[in-house]
């Protein structure tokens, strides 16, 4: 159980980098394919906001890597469970306020984990 509850953390992490990586350095290349509901010409504008909704993806994925550098069991959990909670609640927001798709992209993997951890306790 634990382990899988590390891999999938695993995995939300990289996708946060992942994310990290598009809005912050291929925002209007990769970004204009990820977001087609997206006006094409606010691409370019919207590309110093875009890298800061960047930057918090890469802190998500940060908290996430270090849950699973954490030695101590029940320190490591906590943290997971902060920060796939903080996935989730900005998945929920993301789904509401932009595209219904990122809950399924963004929410469902950290809901999926968080259920894992929690197992694992």
């Amino acid at each position: 159980m634990k382990l899988i509850a590390e891999l999938l953390i695993g995995f939300v992490a990289l996708e946060h980098l992942y994310i990290l990586w598009l809005e912050m350095f291929a925002w209007t290349t990769k970004g204009k394919q990820t977001f087609k509901s997206f006006p094409a010409d606010l691409f370019e504008q919207t590309k110093g906001l875009a890298a800061n909704q960047g930057l918090y993806n890469g802190f998500l994925s940060a908290g996430l890597i270090w849950s699973l550098l954490i030695c101590d069991a029940g320190w490591s959990n906590n943290v997971a469970v902060f920060f796939l909670s903080c996935v989730i609640i900005a998945g929920i927001y993301g789904a509401l306020t932009v595209q219904r798709s990122i809950f399924f992209v963004q929410a469902t993997p950290a809901i999926i984990a968080l259920v894992f951890t929690l197992l694992n306790r």
